[in-house]
């Protein structure tokens, strides 16, 4: 046990130091190189292997095929460990974890991310072609 003039020593010495804490939401905290946050998924890079599903240890990660060569990937930002397995193991580099830490929610089911690519735009064929008005039979009859 500390004597009482210890105490008073190490009092007065720690009210001139500069605090080892930082104020958290009053000042911005930058995480440094490497961190492993939130993932981000790039829906154009990915091919639709699936080993980030396969080496997730915590089953956080789901890929679906939506479209030929299109993929979604839903993450469970509550299951997942943040590992970054899946970020080492996908070949494509579709995805990346991000220096996003700050992930609270007030339920479960918000923190369930479902990222997807575009919708690819329709490619005019010959039944677009007989649709039109230009080609149906008000056309012919003028």
């Amino acid at each position: 046990m500390k004597t009482v003039g210890r105490m008073v020593c190490e009092v007065l010495d720690n009210s001139v130091r500069k605090a080892a804490t930082v104020l958290y939401p009053f000042v911005s905290v930058t995480m440094p190189d490497k961190f492993r946050g939130k993932l981000a998924f790039f829906p154009e890079r990915c091919i639709g292997c699936k080993l980030c599903v396969r080496d997730c240890p915590s089953a956080a990660i789901l890929i679906n095929k939506i479209a030929d060569k299109q993929f979604e990937a839903v993450i469970d930002c509550a299951k997942c460990i943040y590992c970054a397995q899946c970020v080492e193991s996908c070949p494509k580099k579709a995805l990346e974890a991000t220096a996003e830490y700050e992930l609270a929610q007030l339920t479960r089911g918000q923190l369930v991310v479902t990222t997807r690519g575009a919708a690819p735009a329709p490619q005019p064929g010959p039944a677009a072609n007989a649709a039109s008005p230009a080609h149906g039979p008000a056309a012919a009859a003028a």
